[in-house]
C-alpha cells in the first residue's frame, strides 16, 4: 500500500522534471549566435545598439544595401545578411546619393579636402564648419580637412562610405557621405574590396 501511495508522486516529480528540462540543442546554438555576434552598444545603454555584425566566419563577396529612411545600412556576405548598423548620410542641404554603386578606392587615413576647420597661426580652431576656397582663413591660419577614417569612395565627385560621429541614430548628420561607427568602419574596410557594391535606397 506505501509503494502505490508513494507511485503517483513518483510519477508526478518525473514528470515535472522532464517538463523543467532546458532544451540544451537550443541552448548552445544561442551561445554559439552570442558568440558570434559582435553587438555594440552606445554610451547610454537605454538606447538600441548602434550595429551588429557577425559576417567574420561567413564565405562569399560583401555587398551594402543603405536605407536612408531608416538611416541604417545592411550587410550580406553569399546572400546571407551578416550585420547591420546605423548610419549618417547628407543633411538637409546635402543629400546623399540613391543608386547602384562600387567602391572605387579604399585609403585607411584621408582627410578631406573640401569640409573641415579652420586654425589661425597659433594653430587655435577658429571655424569649426569650413568649406575650403570659401570660408575666411586668417592671415598665417590654415583649412585642415575632416578626418575621415576607413575611407571608401562611391563616387566620382567625393562621396564615400567612411568613419565619423553618429550623434543621433537615425537621423542624417553628414555632408553627402555615409558615416559608419568608427569600428564597424574598420571591419566594412577589412571586409571590403575595390568593386564592392553598395546601393543606397531611401
Amino acid at each position: 500500500m506505501k509503494i502505490l501511495r508513494l507511485a503517483p508522486l513518483a510519477l508526478g516529480a518525473l514528470l515535472f522534471s522532464q517538463c523543467t528540462l532546458p532544451d540544451m540543442t537550443l541552448l548552445s546554438s544561442r551561445r554559439e549566435l552570442v558568440r558570434r555576434a559582435l553587438l555594440v552598444m552606445p554610451a547610454v545603454t537605454s538606447q538600441p545598439p548602434l550595429y551588429v555584425w557577425h559576417g567574420s566566419g561567413n564565405p562569399g563577396p560583401l555587398s551594402v544595401n543603405i536605407d536612408l529612411s531608416e538611416q541604417k545600412a545592411y550587410f550580406f556576405k553569399g546572400g546571407r545578411n551578416v550585420g547591420w548598423t546605423y548610419v549618417a548620410s547628407g543633411r538637409s542641404g546635402f543629400a546623399s546619393p540613391t543608386g547602384s554603386f562600387r567602391i572605387t578606392e579604399k585609403i585607411v587615413n584621408k582627410r578631406s579636402n573640401r569640409y573641415g576647420m579652420i586654425v589661425n597661426r597659433s594653430g587655435n580652431v577658429v571655424n569649426r564648419n569650413a568649406t575650403a576656397g570659401v570660408s575666411r582663413v586668417p592671415p598665417g591660419g590654415r583649412f585642415v580637412g575632416a578626418h575621415m577614417p576607413y575611407w571608401m569612395r562611391i563616387t566620382g565627385y567625393g562621396v564615400g562610405l567612411h568613419a565619423g560621429a553618429i550623434p543621433h541614430p537615425g537621423s542624417p548628420a553628414s555632408h553627402g557621405c555615409i558615416r559608419l561607427p568608427r569600428d564597424m568602419a574598420e571591419t566594412i574596410y577589412q571586409h571590403a574590396s575595390v568593386g564592392t557594391r553598395v546601393t543606397i535606397m531611401h
